[in-house]
């Protein structure tokens, strides 16, 4: 089902907005890693899945799943249930198992959707290091949310990936510091770039 709704998605996106993607050769073919995406709304979440050459497991908020539609489709989405409320270490077992077993875990670090510069949580840089993968940088740029009367203005919908960023030592404070601070440099840098495309 995840490439069927990727497929019908890329359809949808080509059709009624002017959907670019860049950097698409710098997302590692094989093995797993951490996507880690800016976030200005759930059309984001849909973008960068029909821009990713690979299949990503997000993390989606519990409550979703009880809702046994909702639950059911996000599951054959490859989505995964995490608690907000309590984001303890438990939470993390998940996305760190599955760039372990060689997935893509797709995070939003600034945990929120927003417009603003929020610092980049650890949870992208933690992961990374306990799955002991890289981190691929990527941004978003466009519509928040798809309303009707701009189907057929044709916006921009932008999506860029950066280079994978490796720790320079793994189950290090000092080198997740380092990672977290440039992987803010580096989306920032192709925020930058998406808005200018």
């Amino acid at each position: 089902m995840y490439r069927f709704v990727c497929f019908v998605a890329k359809v949808i996106l080509h059709s009624f907005y002017r959907f670019t993607i860049v950097g698409k050769e710098k997302v590692p073919a094989q093995g797993g890693f951490v996507l880690a995406c800016t976030h200005m709304g759930w059309l984001d979440v849909i973008a960068l899945g029909a821009a990713s050459p690979r299949q990503i497991h997000y993390m989606a908020k519990k409550e979703l799943f009880s809702k046994p539609l909702i639950g059911w489709f996000l599951k054959r989405l490859n989505s995964f249930p995490v608690n907000r409320e309590n984001p303890g270490p438990s939470s993390l077992k998940t996305p760190i198992r599955l760039t372990r077993q060689g997935n893509v875990v797709g995070i939003f670090p600034s945990g929120t959707r927003t417009h603003e510069d929020v610092p980049q949580k650890r949870g992208a840089v933690y992961i990374a290091d306990k799955g002991k993968v890289s981190v691929v940088p990527a941004a978003y740029w466009g519509p928040e949310s798809i309303r009707f009367k701009d189907l057929f203005r044709r916006k921009k919908m932008v999506i860029v990936f950066g280079e994978p960023l490796m720790l320079s030592e793994f189950n290090s404070k000092e080198a997740q510091t380092e990672l977290l601070d440039e992987l803010n440099d580096k989306m920032k840098e192709l925020t930058e770039t998406a808005e200018q495309l």
